[in-house]
């Protein structure tokens, strides 16, 4: 089964999908798509990794995320992807994307367009159970800046793309599951 669960900020994603994860009853191992690059978001991984069970597996990846699904996913366990929204903006900025929408230029990033491709077509035939968090970008205002007005409609478009490709997905407000699908 693949589910997706998607709120905004501090919203309660992450821990209804940690909730999820431990109640499969499987070995769950916790993919991570962060990279602490600064002091606040180290933070956040602390809390994270506080928060998770001592027998999780955690394993990191920012770029090939459905290389190391492949890798991981079987019959018998949960993966947790926590999550699509920090890894889709490690691979807008590790490809050109980033900088082109700066420069005002067309967006050409092969890196981007591969892996989200890749992710799409893989998750329909994944064994075991994959629960993916992302979040719900798009109810503000349009971006002033060219490169959040991008990170905006990928976090979009990916959003719709995964909802479509999993059985299930839920929305999360305040700590309280919508479920959508």
């Amino acid at each position: 089964m693949r589910q997706l669960i998607l709120g905004g900020a501090r919203s309660g994603k992450s821990l209804l999908a940690e909730t999820r994860a431990a109640e499969s009853g499987q070995r769950v191992i916790y993919l991570a798509t962060a990279e602490a690059r600064d002091g606040e978001m180290s933070r956040r991984i602390a809390h994270h990794r506080q928060r998770r069970p001592a027998e999780w597996a955690c394993v990191e990846e920012t770029l090939h995320l459905t290389a190391k699904l492949r890798q991981l996913a079987a019959p018998d366990t949960c993966i947790l992807v926590d999550c699509l929204t920090l890894w889709l903006s490690n691979l807008l900025f590790a490809g050109r994307a980033a900088a082109q929408a700066e420069a005002g230029e067309a967006i050409d990033c092969p890196l981007f367009n591969a892996e989200t491709s890749a992710l799409i077509e893989w998750l329909p035939q994944s064994p075991g159970q994959i629960i993916l968090v992302s979040n719900e970008v798009g109810w503000g205002i349009v971006p002033m800046h060219p490169v959040s007005r991008l990170f905006t409609d990928e976090q979009g478009r990916l959003n719709q793309r995964v909802a479509a490709a999993c059985e299930q997905v839920t929305l999360v407000a305040a700590g309280l599951p919508l479920r959508l699908k």
